[in-house]
């Protein structure tokens, strides 16, 4: 059949090569290595002419098919699953960036990608230019020769920021240089990120495909769509590689050289996860709406952020990109630091603990937690407040979380 929905795409990409006992769930194929025939295939394999695999830590069958299920759903024209979302993010910038370089990126992100953008990058003379990403004119001010990519989240954590990405688009394509997304807060069931505009798509496969947080992975996601002729770093590659070669770079160099491919065992399992994920995000993300609804008129809490509230700043960018259902996951303050920390202390249902997306429900102070090493200036500059809590929505129902969160409140003094 053709134009299959979502969920019967994902449950009915076939192997690449049947199995041998015709097993319904592609085998976990735990080896470093493969056997060849002759010196000959081997040669060929290793120098690339032929698809075969060779070891693991380049290619493995499991992973392959783990990433085909993705290109399947997403149409990206290639799929690369690594062991972490940072991974993806630091195997596709190490790919596009180079000594001298800049990125244009907002302040407004997760505390690790934060810190990998200002401080380790620095490290390897690479300038990061931290600027207002709803801004447009702004954004391009920071633009010039030696920009290598605009980066973004969809949803900025735990700011809950949306910035246009279509808007985004257009100035990077003007420019010649790709935009890398992190679209983890929103899943490819729901938002279609190439037709937003972005070329390269980062995701923390841990979050809503692990399927409950099993497992640690991440992918990049390239759409095909950037031409790298003006790129300082890919310009002499895409003579030959055209369109293809930001994933050259990565696959044929940067993720041998780095080490950082997805294990079999873990493939196995997302692969599982993906195959609910859209059950699952159905019911988390409604709740989640339904919760942040409620919240917003209780006495106690200050504000909710959760963007598909009316009287959020960015609703209609929100609604426009990403529906009714923006994400399992808002922010709401109390009237201080030792009120939020009273508040997740009485928590009975919801967990203390950090990741997103969960089966779960989960709650945590970013500002002590995620963004701890920070100083009081650099939390300012990223708008982290001391009285935000962070809640991703599990799969408990509405009224369980609603008379957990309001039993706790009524206990903080």
């Amino acid at each position: 059949m053709e134009n299959l929905d979502f969920a019967a795409s994902v449950l009915h990409k076939q192997f690449e090569k049947g199995d041998a006992y015709n097993s319904l769930s592609m085998p976990v194929y735990n080896t470093a290595a493969y056997e060849f025939s002759c010196a000959e295939d081997m040669e060929e394999a290793f120098c690339g002419r032929t698809p075969d695999h060779v070891y693991s830590r380049l290619t493995n069958p499991t992973v392959q098919y783990f990433e085909q299920r993705v290109q399947e759903v997403t149409k990206a024209m290639s799929v690369t699953a690594v062991n972490s979302g940072m991974a993806a993010i630091s195997n596709a910038v190490m790919a596009l960036a180079w000594s001298g370089c800049n990125i244009v990126t907002s302040p407004h992100l997760f505390g690790n990608t934060y810190s990998f953008f200002k401080f380790t990058l620095a490290y390897y003379g690479v300038e990061t230019r931290f600027c207002d990403m709803t801004n447009a004119d702004e954004v391009e001010r920071n633009i010039d020769k030696n920009t290598a990519l605009l980066f973004l989240e969809v949803i900025t954590n735990p700011q809950l920021e949306v910035a246009n990405l279509k808007s985004l688009s257009t100035i990077a394509g003007k420019h010649g240089i790709p935009l890398v997304a992190d679209t983890t807060a929103i899943p490819f069931n729901v938002f279609s990120a190439s037709e937003s505009g972005v070329n390269i798509e980062i995701i923390s496969s841990t979050k809503y495909i692990s399927g409950g947080a099993t497992s640690l992975g991440g992918l990049i996601l390239d759409y095909g769509t950037v031409d790298y002729s003006r790129s300082p770093k890919l310009g002499e590659l895409s003579a030959t590689a055209g369109s293809k070669s930001f994933t050259f770079k990565l696959k044929k160099e940067i993720l041998r050289n780095l080490g950082a491919y997805m294990t079999p065992q873990v493939a196995y399992m997302q692969t599982l996860g993906l195959e609910t994920m859209d059950v699952r995000y159905t019911r988390q993300a409604a709740t989640c709406r339904e919760l942040a609804e409620r919240m917003s008129k209780l006495p106690q809490i200050e504000k909710v952020n959760y963007t598909a509230l009316k009287d959020n700043p960015f609703y209609n960018i929100s609604l426009e990109q990403f529906g009714e259902y923006p994400g399992a996951m808002f922010t709401f303050d109390l009237s201080s630091r030792e009120a939020a920390f009273r508040f997740i202390n009485n928590l009975k249902v919801i967990r203390r603990a950090t990741n997103l997306f969960d089966n779960k429900s989960l709650a945590i102070h970013p500002a002590s937690t995620i963004f701890g090493t920070f100083n009081d200036e650099q939390r300012a500059a990223m708008n982290i407040s001391q009285k935000c809590i962070r809640l991703s929505v599990g799969l408990e129902s509405p009224d369980t979380l609603f008379e957990d969160i309001r039993n706790s409140l009524n206990n903080v003094r």
